[in-house]
Parts: C-alpha cells; structure tokens; sequence
C-alpha cells in the first residue's frame, strides 16, 4: 500500500524507545522486534511484536492480524495476554501508518502512529489507557531488520512477489 514496507511486505523490523507509565515517574527503555508475514489467501497480513523492557525478565508479545486493505484504510486485531483480543481501524496516506482501538469492551483504547523517515526507518508515538485511568505513552524508532527468505529460488527479480 502506498509507498510503506512496514505491514505491507513481509520481514522483520527492530526498535528501540522508552515507555512512560502515569504511575511511574522513571522512563523504562525497550528493545522491539517485529515479524511481518506475507499476504495470506484472504488478504490478511499476520505479524508478531515482541518486546523486552529493561530490567524485566519477561518478554511482552502482540500478535496483530492487518485486513480490508483499501485505498487509504484497513482493519487491525490486537492479542496478547493482558488484554485479550481487541478490534481497531487503521488509516495511512504517503507518510504515515496509524490505527487505533476505541469504544470496546475491554476499557481498553489508543492508539500508534508509525512516520515514514527518509532512510526507510519510522518514528512511532503511541498512547494507551485502560478503564481505571493509567495510561502508557510510548515513543520510539522501527528500522527494517534481516530479509524473510519467501523460498523462491532466485528472488532477486525486480516485481517478484
């Protein structure tokens, strides 16, 4: 979609950045790494998101699932362990990639912008709360990471799917 490798194509993505908690006055630092698929039959693109906070044990993981691709819009599913499974809307134009969960079940909302940079990488701010008020702000870098062998022979073709 658009000019975006982010979501769009297969591969693997890492990031860095600092999540604030309004609990908590320290900023923890994280480490990320994202695992794109391919476009499945149904037009559905799975990608997995683990992240390791600093001084925690205990990776966090995210499976998402991106679907009804339109011109400037798609659908997005959030699990993992804490929140269960969420539905959200996202939207993109030449720059930018965003989507957000609102007006669920889980008391659960927000919302992650990804900007285009100019050497492929993105800048990402996102913001969560739940029903009881404590809210995660997250800043961060994604750049793309080692290639998705897509086992073909000789990918090197310009076009190749």
């Amino acid at each position: 979609m658009l000019n975006h490798l982010f979501i769009f194509n297969s591969g693997n993505w890492t990031g860095e950045g600092k999540i604030t908690l309004n609990m908590v006055e320290e900023e923890l630092f994280f480490n990320t790494n994202w695992f794109v698929q391919a476009k499945d039959f149904a037009g559905k693109v799975s990608a997995a998101q683990a992240i390791q906070i600093q001084g925690l044990s205990e990776n966090m993981r995210n499976e998402l699932t991106f679907y009804d691709f339109g011109p400037k819009g798609f659908s997005v599913d959030m699990e993992n362990p804490n929140v269960g499974r969420i539905v959200g809307k996202g939207v993109c134009d030449e720059t930018m990639i965003a989507w957000e969960f609102r007006g669920n079940e889980m008391n659960f909302e927000g919302f992650e912008t990804y900007a285009l940079q100019s050497d492929g990488s993105y800048t990402m701010k996102g913001e969560y709360v739940t029903s009881d008020q404590f809210r995660t702000q997250i800043e961060a870098r994604i750049w793309p990471g080692a290639k998705v062998e897509d086992n073909k022979e000789d990918s090197s073709e310009e076009g190749t799917p």
